[in-house]
């Protein structure tokens, strides 16, 4: 079937899938080294010398070659194309159900966000823990099914929900909060800029700002996600709260800021950017 005569949906669906393949591509690096930075071993002496985001990515580089950086893309990819296509599909019908008229505000941007990234976030979650676990280093799965296969085998169906709670408090919040913002945003721009061919680029600097807000407000979730997933059976949420805290106070809720508020930031933006694009290109109305 053609792509002119398929619903609007999957339209959106495939739109979505395209933009989430491109930004994952490029920004893998940095989801890594984010998962190693927030994984490392909780035993590292008092006073020792802070590990950085530099010396992560040389330490993956000099063990692990060059393409060690892009450790993980696999499921990353099986979560992110139908993941961001789940997402973008939700949020267009949503959208075209509840606002056919007229723009969303403030708040039902928030709802609307942060409702399609709960469908995209439950029903992706089991290649998200094993996504989480690949980049982590500390399991040697030889891939995705593989490793799905084992956790079943060895930790029971449940292992591959571990997280839900903190996933869920990272990614409909920042969904939301960067659909509040960014549709803001784009609202404040000036007609003229909105029509010119500079529009992509202006879409792409609100949504660069809108991702920031959104990554440093929900860091400490993702922190949390990161510890559960890596050891769904010795910690729940509220223990994976304690242990960070009583191991690195509340500046450990923020460990892997700086590289994951860059990922999602860029991956954000420019998903948008080329969802937009396309859907304009194949005439509908993102």
């Amino acid at each position: 079937m053609e792509l002119s005569l398929a619903h609007p949906a999957i339209k959106a669906f495939m739109c979505g899938s395209f933009s989430g393949t491109c930004s994952t591509l490029l920004f893998q690096p940095l989801d890594l080294i984010k998962t190693r930075l927030q994984t490392l071993q909780s035993g590292v002496q008092p006073g020792s010398g802070r590990v950085g985001m530099m010396s992560v990515l040389l330490s993956v580089v000099r063990t692990e070659k060059l393409l060690g950086l892009w450790k993980g893309v696999s499921p990353s990819f099986a979560r992110t194309i139908p993941g961001v296509g789940i997402y973008f599909s939700t949020y267009y019908s949503v959208k075209q159900h509840f606002f056919q008229d007229g723009s969303p505000g403030a708040v039902e941007a928030v709802l609307l966000g942060g409702g399609a990234r709960m469908v995209a976030g439950v029903v992706m979650l089991p290649v998200t823990v094993i996504k989480t676990r690949f980049e982590c280093g500390r399991y040697s799965y030889g891939s995705v099914t593989g490793a799905l296969r084992s956790v079943c085998r060895t930790e029971g169906p449940a292992a591959l929900f571990s997280g839900l709670t903190a996933t869920l408090l990272r990614d409909v919040p920042f969904s939301g909060i960067y659909v509040m913002f960014y549709s803001q945003t784009k609202a404040s721009l000036p007609k003229e800029i909105s029509s010119s061919p500079s529009a992509p680029l202006a879409n792409f600097s609100c949504g660069i700002l809108a991702g920031v807000l959104a990554s440093l407000i929900t860091q400490p979730a993702d922190v949390v996600k990161t510890h559960v997933q890596v050891n769904p059976q010795s910690l729940r949420t509220a223990e994976a709260i304690r242990i960070i805290y009583t191991d690195h106070g509340l500046q450990g809720f923020f460990r892997g800021a700086v590289p994951r508020s860059l990922r999602r930031t860029m991956m954000a933006a420019m998903a948008w950017t080329v969802y937009e694009q396309m859907m304009a290109h194949i005439g509908l109305k993102s």
